[in-house]
This record gives structure tokens, sequence and C-alpha cells, in this order.
């Protein structure tokens, strides 16, 4: 083995021992070459994330075909055919206008989109100032599930999120875990709560995290 190998597989398998049962561990690979996505699958993962399309194209590509391909970036509208075309679920839908077209455009293709809500978890002294964190406010989130929820090529699977910066998670992660209740009166399939990254995942999971996404925590600083 080599060194990156023996790196990875020394980090991932610390993060294995530390997952609850039945959550899904996607390692994030945005900025991280191919060769260590290479690493990853031959250590058995089979779940990643990407923020950008164009990266998320490039490694789609050049991988094997029975990944699970998570982006979890902001969508932007010209990109969405690329996306839809080979995620297997889309984690950042914080927008009806989106949702409509990724509707449209999985119906075309045959498929029912995956999709995660995305919920801003920043409390309202910061989320009402200038921010650039995405999200749905906690106060539209049930309106806004009910219009996904008319989409036919649309299957919401439950609730994304990210702790505030510099501040204690759990109150974030207990807003995700309620919603997610409120999400499962409307769609009783939608159970998923992702959330929890490399500062907070172990904190995420006691808030009942099903998903976590971890980049660092396995393959370090890029």
């Amino acid at each position: 083995m080599s060194a990156r190998q023996i790196q990875i597989k020394s980090a991932l398998d610390k993060v294995r021992t530390e997952l609850k049962p039945g959550v899904e561990l996607i390692a994030v690979t945005k900025n991280f070459p191919i060769s260590d996505l290479e690493i990853l699958y031959s250590l058995g993962e089979r779940q990643f994330g990407e923020n950008r399309e164009n990266e998320l194209s490039l490694k789609t590509e050049a991988l094997p075909k029975d990944i699970n391909w998570h982006f979890q970036g902001t969508l932007q509208s010209n990109k969405l055919r690329a996306i839809v075309s080979v995620a297997s679920y889309i984690h950042s839908l914080d927008e009806l206008r989106h949702a409509s077209k990724i509707s449209e455009l999985a119906l075309e293709m045959g498929k029912k989109q995956s999709c995660f809500i995305q919920v801003n978890l920043d409390p309202d002294e910061i989320a009402n100032q200038e921010s650039n964190r995405s999200g749905i406010k906690p106060a539209k989130f049930v309106a806004f599930a009910q219009s996904l929820l008319e989409l036919s090529g649309v299957e919401i699977v439950g609730v994304m999120g990210v702790a505030p910066l510099d501040k204690d998670p759990r109150p974030g992660f207990e807003t995700l875990r309620n919603l997610k209740e409120e999400l499962l009166k409307m769609a009783p399939g939608a159970g998923y709560i992702s959330s929890g990254m490399s500062g907070d995942y172990q904190i995420a999971m006691e808030y009942g995290a099903t998903h976590i996404r971890l980049g660092s925590s396995i393959l370090g600083q890029r």
C-alpha cells in the first residue's frame, strides 16, 4: 500500500468505528483528485459527495458506475440537467423553481430524483442579516415541502442542514429533527436527516442524522 492508501484507510477505519448503526457515510470528495476516490472505492466506499457540477461530471465519467453520487452544492439552473443525469441524491434543494426544473428533467430522463430539503439552521439574528448560507427558513418549511410533494419527478427523502459556524450545533440539529417529524406527516417515507460534517458528526448522530458528510476527517485538508 502507498502512504496515501495507508493514510486514507486509517482515517476511514476510525470513522467507521464511530458510526451508529444505520448511518450512511458520504465521503465528500470535492477538490480531491480522482486517485483518492479510487482508493476510497477500493476500501468499499460507494457514497461520494460533490459540490460543483463540473467536478461531479468529471468524476462520474472516470469512476465505476455503481457509485451513488450525492450533490450537495448550490444549485444553478444551467447546471441542473448535468446534475440530474448523474446524481443519485440532491441534498441542497431550497427553491421551488429549481425543484420544478429538476422534476421536469427527471421525468424526461425516466427517473425520479431523490432530494433532501435544505434548511437554513442559522439563528434568526444571523439569518436575517445579509447571509450567503443556503436553505429554506424553518418557518417556511411546511409550505415549501407541500409544494415539492406535488412534483411527480421529485422524491423528497428527508431534510438537510449545515450547523451555524462557530456556534453550538445542537439547537440547529434539534430543529432539523423536528422538521423531519413534520415532513413525515406529509410524506411517510421521508425520514432521512443529512447533517453532520467533520467537526460535528458525532453530535449530529445524537440528533438522528442518517447521512453524514465527511471530507477532511477521511481525506485530510486540501
